[in-house]
């Protein structure tokens, strides 16, 4: 079960976490903080407990965070919640038993941009208080890191507005010196098709940097986050 939950990390009624511990852990636990999908403009935390539980029984402290959605906002407030939860873990893990020397950042979908964005754009960590090396690794499961021109109502909702479209994508922040990825994609993903995580890992890689990349056959966009439920 949660160790905690509803967890302020900012004044918005979006702006909460919930915690899940392992069952009679001890202290200093790598920590994951999660970062769940819906297009930018749905879900909520309460929806992702299986997860929470799942990465709790592997021994991580796990926190899944809420953060504001369109209509209410538009980029690049999704991400600067995501950055701003991860402020909180840093400042906060110990507390609840986690090693902040050891924070791993995961999102699916919607979520997997937002931790991209957070973690390759430096912006969103200085804006957020959050020193460069807070993560040690970024997971990304069927995450949409290339995707203009923006071309369905999602992505026109959540970013037409802004000016330079090239900000908004992941892979115009493609670095070497960025945490190490493990990107993760379902061959038959049809809603994040899997070159978004091919162009990102071969940016990343042209940079130097350590990516790992895991294709799974006959897997689409739901079901690689639902298979942790198992």
């Amino acid at each position: 079960d949660a160790a905690a939950e509803g967890v302020r990390f900012g004044d918005d009624p979006r702006q909460m976490l919930d915690i899940y511990r392992p069952a009679n852990a001890g202290m200093m636990l790598p920590v994951i903080v999660f970062c769940y999908g819906g297009g930018w403009d749905s879900g909520d935390r309460g929806g992702y407990e299986f997860v929470g539980r799942s990465f709790a029984a592997a021994g991580f402290l796990t926190i899944v965070h809420d953060y504001r959605l369109v209509p209410e906002v538009r980029f690049p407030a999704f991400v600067e919640d995501t950055a701003r939860a991860l402020a909180w873990t840093h400042a906060n893990a110990t507390a609840y038993g986690g090693d902040a020397r050891r924070i791993f950042f995961v999102g699916h979908s919607a979520g997997a941009y937002n931790v991209m964005m957070a973690a390759l754009d430096r912006r969103y960590f200085k804006a957020a208080g959050v020193p460069d090396d807070a993560v040690k690794g970024i997971v990304g499961l069927a995450g949409p890191y290339d995707f203009l021109p923006f071309d369905i109502p999602a992505t026109r909702n959540a970013f037409s507005q802004w000016p330079e479209p090239g900000d908004t994508q992941p892979v115009s922040f493609a670095r070497g010196d960025a945490p190490p990825m493990l990107l993760l994609t379902g061959a038959a993903d049809t809603t994040v098709f899997p070159r978004n995580t091919m162009e990102l890992a071969r940016r990343q890689r042209g940079m130097g940097a350590a990516v790992d990349v895991k294709t799974y056959d006959g897997v689409g966009h739901v079901g690689i986050v639902l298979a942790l439920s198992r």
